[in-house]
């Protein structure tokens, strides 16, 4: 183990890879859209999953232009049923868009995924840059201040613990401090995340320690309490919550409108052929 920077995995097996991309190019044809971006959401795209982690395929689509001149508006997102692990599921571009104007965190990490299986890049390009652009502090921190509370409360009162819930109340825990410093929409990745803001060598070596554990360990494995860690969380759940965070300004979202307009036409005109 290199003790100089954290342990972080997010390898895609090509075959699992492949049936990925499968399934995304079938559900194209029964649904009649187009996928603008899928990625990795979940433990994988955060760096620690273990051998029995579910594959958690997030995807944003753009539907023909007939979808959305309708006068009662039709389904917007995409679930495929679960087989064996792999869950995908994906959200209509307006959807999206909406959420982007938000400052919706969980659509902020997809964009940020380490693991990414298919994109428009021009188009993702853009709606990456609009999202940077627009992002709100206050909501994001208090999506993951949030997150952190409810974690804790329900999976980490006892003397037990799964390895992977100690992980599902530091990363958000991390990304609320990240936030709280002024670095705009937090990485993805667990391990950026805690090596940008955590410089206890001591604890960064315990977390170490912890995901080289679970990452070896089924999802269900517990152990007991991990001191250090459990008293870093205990503390920057007090911290975290006795904090405030503005937003220097408000973004202009009218953008928002031309690119939904300029995707859904330009999509039309490949459908069409006439690109």
């Amino acid at each position: 183990m290199n003790n100089e920077a954290l342990i972080s995995a997010h390898p895609i097996d090509l075959a699992m890879r492949e049936q990925i991309l499968d399934s995304l190019q079938r559900l194209e044809v029964d649904h009649d859209v187009k996928v603008l971006f899928a990625c990795e959401s979940g433990s994988r795209g955060w760096g620690f999953a273990s051998p029995d982690s579910d594959y958690d395929v997030r995807f944003i689509y753009v539907n023909r232009l007939s979808w959305y001149l309708t006068v009662e508006s039709g389904r917007d997102v995409i679930e495929q049923p679960i087989s064996g692990d792999l869950d995908v599921n994906g959200w209509d571009l307006r959807k999206a868009l909406q959420l982007l104007r938000q400052s919706n965190p969980t659509l902020l990490e997809w964009l940020r995924s380490p693991i990414v299986y298919l994109e428009e890049a021009d188009t993702v390009a853009r709606l990456r840059a609009q999202a940077e652009d627009g992002f709100s502090a206050v909501r994001g921190y208090h999506h993951y201040v949030s997150m952190a509370k409810k974690n804790f409360r329900e999976h980490l009162r006892g003397e037990e613990v799964r390895y992977k819930k100690y992980l599902y109340v530091l990363r958000p825990l991390l990304a609320a401090r990240w936030i709280r410093d002024g670095r705009g929409v937090p990485p993805m990745r667990f391990a950026a995340l805690a090596e940008a803001t955590l410089d206890d060598r001591a604890l960064l070596d315990e977390i170490n320690r912890l995901l080289e554990v679970k990452m070896r360990a089924g999802e269900a494995a517990t152990s007991p309490r991990w001191v250090g860690i459990h008293n870093f969380i205990e503390n920057e759940l007090e911290t975290a919550g006795a904090q405030l965070v503005v937003d220097s300004s408000r973004p202009d979202t009218s953008m928002l409108d031309a690119f939904l307009y300029e995707t859904v036409q330009k999509n039309e005109r490949e459908k069409n052929g006439t690109d």
